[in-house]
């Protein structure tokens, strides 16, 4: 028996991605093999395919053929002998990093994040990535409080609209910077949105917030939002920057930024934000936060933004979208039950 994934045969556009077989085997001893509901569409995605992934210590900046994928949700197929945390018929998320594309996944059974029947396979993808950063900017790094003011730099993307809706929740008062056209998903979650082509947000926030603010979590990871961003920080205030840097020479700037904000003696702070500590092992923080969020979900008290759903092996278009500059939240690629939106797959 055959399954098919999606391989980037080269590094480059999104037509360097075609559909390959693979042969169905057997899960090894410590394997679980799973049948992929839906695969998250992210930018390291983009990054990794390109052939622009700077951090050698993930599986990013892999050699082409490759699949990409950094998150998946799927039902657990077969279960290796040695296998005791799992079973056929679990439902199951995967932090991949790369290799999500596909129909069928083979992944170590220790690094499996149990997930909920009752929800949506497409919507709680979103959580095993976009909603994890949000989330952990905003409560493990920034430690927002409610009454508190923050700044969202990259507010209409996936992680963007995850941030807005999550810093409702913890009672932050929000501006979000999105160009003019994404506006309308700023202001649906109660924010004030800033206009990134016409203004300079710096100066909006100056104006609207002359005693300064208390948190900003940029996505852009570029020196001069940075700096900026830090200028309209209150004593007490919080910068966390996610994402990846354009180049080396940029991250070693904004390193050298990150150490000279340590020493500084003016009350703020800088924090660069990553997901590498859970693959050196220190993964109960992200289990409690997934937990926490499927939580969230399930009663409701978040919604994904899902611009569109492609099948699976669509991928190719699923990126173009991606790459337009167009997509408001989240695109993310279903098995094809699930593209006309039901909420299980049983």
């Amino acid at each position: 028996m055959i399954y098919h994934s999606v391989t980037a045969t080269r590094l480059g556009p999104p037509e360097v991605l075609e559909v390959v077989e693979n042969e169905l085997r057997a899960p090894g001893p410590k394997e679980a093999r799973i049948r992929v509901l839906a695969s998250a569409v992210s930018r390291p995605d983009v990054t990794v395919r390109r052939g622009e992934a700077l951090y050698s210590g993930t599986p990013l900046g892999k050699k082409p053929p490759f699949t990409p994928g950094y998150a998946v949700i799927g039902d657990v197929e077969a279960a290796g002998v040695q296998v005791t945390g799992v079973s056929a018929g679990d439902r199951v998320g995967v932090l991949t990093v790369t290799g999500g594309y596909t129909e069928v996944l083979y992944w170590r059974s220790d690094r499996l994040i149990p997930v909920p029947r009752t929800v949506d396979p497409a919507e709680a993808v979103t959580l095993i990535l976009n909603y994890l950063v949000a989330w952990q900017t905003m409560h493990r790094s920034a430690k927002v409080r409610a009454g508190e003011t923050a700044l969202i730099v990259g507010a209409s993307g996936g992680i963007g609209t995850a941030l807005l809706q999550l810093g409702r929740l913890a009672g932050l008062r929000i501006y979000g910077v999105a160009s003019a056209a994404k506006h309308w998903v700023v202001r649906e979650f109660g924010a004030t949105p800033i206009d990134y082509r016409s203004d300079d947000f710096a100066e909006v926030i100056r104006r609207a917030e002359p005693a300064g603010i208390d948190v900003v979590i940029d996505g852009t990871t570029r020196l001069d939002t940075i700096r900026k961003s830090l200028s309209l920080l209150r004593r007490g205030g919080r910068v966390v920057s996610y994402g990846e840097p354009a180049s080396l020479g940029g991250l070693a700037r904004i390193l050298g930024t990150l150490a000279r904000q340590k020493l500084a003696r003016d009350g703020k702070s800088f924090t660069l934000y990553g997901t590498s500590s859970y693959f050196l092992g220190n993964r109960r923080p992200y289990e409690e936060d997934w937990a926490t969020l499927f939580r969230l979900l399930e009663t409701r008290q978040i919604e994904p933004v899902i611009m569109q759903r492609f099948p699976i092996l669509e991928a190719a278009r699923a990126n173009e979208l991606l790459e337009s500059g167009a997509v408001v939240g989240n695109v993310v690629l279903v098995a094809p039950e699930l593209l006309n939106g039901d909420a299980s797959s049983s």
